[in-house]
């Protein structure tokens, strides 16, 4: 029970802001007393620091308390087809460091080795008593690494690698540090659902677009992963009846960012235009154009059948692109979801994500600090089974 109050107080803070105990006391409804003694640990401990006191009108001026960025850390790693991702996390949820590394399809090996040169410079830049506090390395990867072989023309020999690589495993002897996997795109919703817009909404459906489009979904404020782990997998929605040929076809095959980039390699441009504010630029904007009019349509048909099944407050849509892209394909979206019949279901509001491309690594490293600080692991308890 007291472990558990003492999480209650760091989430009241970490909702709220800074707050004075009087303020805690009425959030958390515990006594006054209890909250003073909470409070007097984990400044012990380090986890919350005293800011400059306020005055009011009368009394003793109040005493805000704020969660210490330097009481705890954890690491995220995004590990995905063509990128790698690692990042630094404070206890506040603040990207500390960032590394990145590019690649067409990179092999287990140059993964690992890569992530081992990013953990000895975490350890230089963290003195001994900091590194100390990292609760764990979070991973966020697709669940199979070597889908869609054929159509990214992926390297044989390196997915056959990949098929027998333990890579949770791999990182945990090669840290040292507690390591928890998950779904690349439900690591990007569980950062928006606790950093993001999803701290607003209670049932959503989450929409992330990078090389292939894929997605999570929260209910009742808690990731559904399922129970194969792969709940929300939007990518694979068909987007006609059959099974062969172009009826065949699945949402990611024309929702997802490797068609653009092949639109702009087609066209002698840059293939990374994808990723920022070229893709709107003059050069850039009649091909862009054109995968917006193919992708925005099929997912307002994917929106369509999630309505049909879940009665959702909202969609959230993130992904691996500027923010005037991210905004111009959600008005394209919502005028194609006008075009559809929605008779005997409601459109669900579509809201841009907060989070952008660092969205999966995040949500890798906040699985440690939930887990260890926050008052409620059922979202985590979800992932582990």
């Amino acid at each position: 029970m007291r472990q558990y109050n003492e999480r209650v107080v760091l989430q009241a803070i970490r909702l709220n802001g800074r707050l004075p105990g009087a303020e805690i006391a009425r959030l958390t409804h515990l006594t006054a007393q209890s909250i003073s003694l909470i409070t007097k640990r984990l400044l012990d401990d380090e986890l919350l620091i005293k800011e400059q006191p306020q005055r009011g009108k009368v009394g003793q001026p109040s005493v805000p308390l704020a969660l210490n960025p330097d009481g705890a850390f954890a690491i995220g790693v995004k590990v995905g087809r063509r990128s790698l991702d690692v990042l630094l996390v404070d206890f506040t949820g603040v990207v500390r460091e960032r590394w990145d590394l590019q690649y067409d399809f990179a092999a287990p090996e140059q993964i690992l080795a890569h992530i081992e040169i990013c953990l000895n410079k975490i350890k230089q830049t963290l003195p001994p008593q900091l590194w100390e506090r990292i609760q764990g390395i979070g991973v966020a990867a697709p669940l199979n690494m070597g889908g869609w072989q054929q159509l990214l023309g992926l390297d044989e020999a390196i997915v056959t690698r990949w098929a027998s690589f333990a890579l949770e495993d791999e990182i945990a002897a090669l840290s040292g540090l507690p390591v928890q996997s998950i779904k690349d795109t439900s690591a990007a919703c569980v950062a928006e659902l606790v950093a993001g817009r999803g701290r607003d909404i209670r049932n959503f459906v989450y929409i992330f677009v990078d090389t292939f489009i894929g997605g999570g979904l929260v209910l009742d404020s808690h990731l559904h992963i399922g129970q194969r782990g792969n709940a929300g997998a939007l990518g694979s929605l068909p987007l006609g009846m059959g099974s062969k040929g172009s009826n065949g076809t699945q949402l990611l095959n024309v929702a997802s960012l490797y068609q653009l980039e092949n639109r702009y390699l087609a066209a002698g441009l840059d293939g990374k235009a994808t990723s920022d504010e070229r893709s709107i630029s003059l050069e850039y904007w009649p091909h862009t154009q054109a995968w917006l009019a193919e992708t925005a349509p099929a997912i307002a048909l994917a929106l369509l059948n999630t309505a049909c099944l879940l009665d959702l407050e909202g969609v959230i849509l993130d992904g691996c692109f500027s923010r005037e892209l991210q905004n111009k394909l959600i008005a394209a979206i919502i005028a194609a979801m006008a075009e559809f019949n929605w008779e005997g279901v409601t459109p669900p509001q579509l809201l841009a994500g907060a989070i952008g491309s660092d969205a999966r690594a995040l949500g890798g490293a906040l699985l440690p600090l939930y887990a260890n600080f926050a008052p409620d692991r059922d979202l985590f308890l979800k992932l582990d089974s």
